[in-house]
Formats: structure tokens, C-alpha cells, sequence
């Protein structure tokens, strides 16, 4: 037995000012197509920055996939994220060459110039730190990747430089 409390009544977002409706046409391109719910969250995430919990259950009702497989993929697939994130998406690299290259003292540089921890964004809203299994620059560890640009060989002095500069729009 399903509920149909909500059967004919138009979507609410909780916030009325994102415009839910964009996600539409993704929608309609992949509807009934099976093994497309990867493609249409990341779709989302794309247009909306984060996929919150409203968004997740209306993809899930547009999509007649269960609510609880719609929050088991994005739980489970780390590209996946549930709060929104910092105009600045910093990534940085834990893999086995940085690690070996000093990336727990490149953490620390990073997290002590922030005032933030892992997974975390700062009060202004400028940065989201995070830390990932690869970034396959092996060659250039200790690497941080912030938005499409990689920043490697580096030093705790090279951190702040590099955040510096991004702050302060030189970057």
C-alpha cells in the first residue's frame, strides 16, 4: 500500500525560491530509460550545486524510483554531495604517493588557514574542504585540486600562497 495523499497536488520546494522545474526537461530526456538515476542526480547537482532532501524526493517521485535507493546512491557514490558547498571546492589528495609526500601536514596547513575541518565550509561561504582517495597526479603530490585547476609540490608556505591569492581573486 503507497500513500496518495500527494496525488495531484503540484510540487512544493521547501524554498520557494529554487525553481525545482529546471530539473524538468533531465527528467523527461531519461524518463522509463532503466540505469539512468546516476545520470539524472548528477544532472541536478550540476544545476542546483547540491541535491538536498526535497530534490531527492521529487526526482524520486518524477522518476517512480523508491525514495530509499534514491538516497542509497547518493550515500554511497562520493561524487555525490548533500549540502552545499563553497564557491571554491578545494580536493585534496590523500592517496598513497601523497601521503608518502607529506599530505597529513598539507591537511593541516589547509584546515588551520580555513578554520575548518574536513568536509566543512567556511563562515563566508568562500571554501569547502575535502579530502579525496585520488586525484591521479601522482607525479605532482602533495596535490590539492580547487575547481578544475590541480596545485602540486606542495609546501605548508605554498597552501597559504595559493588560498591567498583565491581569496583575494588573483586566482
Amino acid at each position: 500500500m503507497s500513500c496518495k495523499c500527494n496525488i495531484n497536488k503540484p510540487w512544493r520546494y521547501s524554498d520557494p525560491a529554487i525553481d525545482i522545474t529546471r530539473l524538468d526537461p533531465y527528467l523527461l530526456k531519461y524518463q522509463g530509460i532503466k540505469g539512468s538515476l546516476i545520470s539524472i542526480l548528477q544532472k541536478a547537482q550540476e544545476l542546483y550545486g547540491y541535491l538536498s532532501p526535497d530534490l531527492l524526493m521529487y526526482i524520486s517521485e518524477r522518476t517512480g524510483v523508491k525514495p530509499s535507493k534514491v538516497f542509497g546512491v547518493v550515500t554511497f557514490y562520493t561524487q555525490f554531495r548533500t549540502k552545499p558547498i563553497g564557491k571554491h571546492l578545494i580536493l585534496l589528495c590523500q592517496g598513497t604517493a601523497c601521503h608518502v609526500n607529506g599530505s597529513a601536514g598539507i591537511e593541516d596547513a589547509v584546515k588551520s588557514y580555513l578554520g575548518v575541518g574536513e568536509g566543512e565550509t567556511t563562515h563566508d561561504g568562500l571554501f569547502t574542504y575535502n579530502n579525496v582517495a585520488c586525484l591521479g597526479c601522482c607525479s605532482l603530490s602533495p596535490v590539492m585540486m580547487i575547481g578544475e585547476t590541480a596545485y602540486g609540490n606542495l609546501t605548508k608556505e605554498s597552501v597559504a600562497v595559493i588560498l591567498d591569492k583565491i581569496k583575494e581573486g588573483e586566482i
